[in-house]
């Protein structure tokens, strides 16, 4: 077992291997359209039903996050394999280290929570104040609260503190990437998966870089111009149906999508040139097939 970040291999790549990334992922997921979207379903439906539970489930839905994430690593890796992912993947984390999987989503909660904390620094806590603070009494009108909300995030330092919060965030984010899937498929402990997904992320920072801006794109901006577009042509409130049915399905492809990214890098980063196992009697999560 390795208990060190620095024992565990990975490859260094250049900036076009983040795009790579995407389309494999998105060619995976194009081969098995239903059982991605059924997996994707399930868990979101698994998120609602825990935070809906009285006084814990707000605090739990974050920490299972990582373990049914795990049944998405093996459903790629399974399909990788020749298999098809189903449903019943979903649950492979729970068969795996949730000694190690469980403090993920702790680790993610504290490291996002200390990084809005952080942009109080730059703009005096505006930003905190718009996210968790009361609405004041004279601002009942829907409208006169959208009115806050666009002065608030038009200023120059709330502008400012958004970045530097998600400068702050950006460790976090980067050794919780592959910690996951280091811990299913290497065994390996949490301090060390953490450091480990850390290290070849910042190694990896080009391909990472234009990862980012490939999800961005897709995940943001086309969204945003194909919204706009029918909005231009169609009128209301025609126009917000249209919309939604062209945008809801392409995200939920695009979410889909990121799920099996995090397996495609992880094993191309991880285990560049290894040649694929065959799928036996139980899969890396551990559990029977």
């Amino acid at each position: 077992m390795d208990a060190n970040p620095r024992d565990i291999v990975f490859t260094r790549y250049d900036g076009r291997r983040g795009i790579g990334w995407l389309r494999e992922s998105y060619r995976m997921f194009s081969a098995h359209r239903l059982g991605w979207i059924s997996m994707l379903a399930g868990y979101y439906v698994a998120l609602i039903v825990v935070d809906v539970v009285p006084w814990i489930g707000v605090f739990i839905a974050p920490m299972i996050k990582p373990v049914l994430s795990v049944g998405f690593l093996a459903a790629a890796w399974t399909q990788e394999r020749g298999g098809k992912p189903s449903l019943r993947m979903l649950l492979r984390g729970f068969g795996a280290n949730l000694a190690a999987l469980l403090p993920l989503g702790f680790i993610f909660v504290v490291g996002i929570s200390i990084a809005i904390a952080a942009t109080a620094l730059i703009d005096g806590g505006r930003l905190l104040e718009m996210l968790y603070g009361a609405a004041p009494a004279g601002d009942a009108d829907p409208t006169g609260a959208a009115r806050s909300v666009q002065q608030t995030l038009a200023s120059t330092n709330v502008q400012l503190a958004m970045l530097f919060g998600a400068l702050c965030a950006l460790p976090t984010i980067l050794a919780l990437w592959w910690a996951p899937a280091l811990v299913v498929f290497q065994d390996a402990p949490l301090l060390a998966a953490l450091g480990a997904s850390l290290r070849a992320s910042i190694a990896n920072w080009r391909a990472a870089l234009r990862y980012a801006l490939g999800v961005f794109t897709l995940g943001a901006v086309v969204p945003t111009l194909v919204t706009t577009g029918i909005a231009l042509v169609v009128p209301p409130p025609l126009n917000a149906t249209i919309a939604a049915l062209i945008v809801l399905p392409y995200l939920a492809f695009f979410v889909a999508t990121l799920h099996i990214a995090d397996y495609v890098s992880y094993r191309d980063v991880f285990h560049a040139g290894e040649t694929l196992a065959p799928i036996g009697g139980s899969d890396p999560t551990g559990t029977q097939r």
